[in-house]
């Protein structure tokens, strides 16, 4: 399971209040936290105002850098900022994009800068008419995107589709739903990781680590590629070790074992 940071986005109010006042430090613990539980990417989405986005995403990028190797994914809607850093060089080394979609021009404003890289890439199931409820128009809009990854020669292993996970709390099917998802798009296209914001689905729940925790083992065993999460959830990284161990993605539990004897999962001390 690749594992991407969520813990660096300033829709979370500490992070917002960090980013306000330029504070690097609790940006940077947050960074070396991440990469100490276990994050393969740490994710860096500001989440400002427009006008404010490119410089707070230039300055949390160097803070990160500043402190952990782990490869960046940078996080906006905004397709041109994405752009814009990829082509300053900003971020030392290939990470990923989050993300784009078949809204307008994304795809095609994206695509032609990562082609024949290893940047990977987060494509949402979303276009003009916002995030469909259905699973099918999901899994088509996905066929879309891959056509265009195709197009762009951008390599299939690098593209990651993320399903829009909805809220348990709005939509009863959420869990099928994904799971469907994540299915029909591996039928298409093997190569092609499914990913998802799993914490999306325990919105306005009570007791959401178990939502969250469920929810994992759940995708897991319909072939989850990668998440964006907290990687210091023990309880959530347990789940993912235990869970790849059980779909014997982990075989004889070995990286399960070693975790477990690092205090990466289990019951902290």
């Amino acid at each position: 399971m690749i594992i991407i940071g969520e813990k660096l986005n300033g829709a979370i109010p500490s992070v917002r209040a960090a980013i306000a006042a330029r504070d690097s430090e609790v940006i940077r613990a947050r960074a070396m936290a991440q990469d100490k539980a276990g994050a393969h990417y740490i994710d860096c989405a500001p989440s400002t105002s427009p006008e404010e986005e490119y410089e707070a995403m230039v300055w949390m990028i160097d803070q990160i850098q500043a402190v952990t190797d782990k490869p960046i994914c940078i996080d906006s809607p905004d397709a041109r900022l994405l752009a814009r850093i990829l082509e300053e060089g900003r971020v030392h080394k290939p990470g990923m994009v989050n993300s784009v979609s078949e809204e307008g021009v994304k795809c095609e404003t994206i695509f032609p800068l990562i082609a024949g890289t290893d940047w990977q890439v987060v494509g949402l199931t979303c276009d003009e008419n916002g995030i469909p409820v259905e699973p099918e128009k999901k899994i088509d809009i996905a066929k879309r995107i891959i056509h265009k990854a195709d197009y762009y020669k951008i390599k299939r292993e690098n593209l990651h589709i993320d399903p829009c996970v909805m809220a348990l709390a709005t939509m009863s099917t959420s869990m099928r739903d994904f799971e469907r998802c994540i299915t029909g798009i591996h039928e298409y296209a093997p190569t092609v990781k499914v990913t998802g914001a799993i914490s999306n689905i325990s919105f306005e729940m009570p007791g959401r680590k178990y939502v969250n925790s469920n929810c994992m083992a759940y995708a897991v065993r319909a072939g989850l590629d990668s998440a964006i999460m907290d990687p210091c959830d023990i309880h959530l990284m347990s789940t993912i070790y235990a869970c790849d161990a059980l779909c014997m993605n982990d075989k004889g539990g070995r990286k399960y074992n070693r975790a477990y004897r690092a205090g990466k999962i289990g019951t902290k001390k």
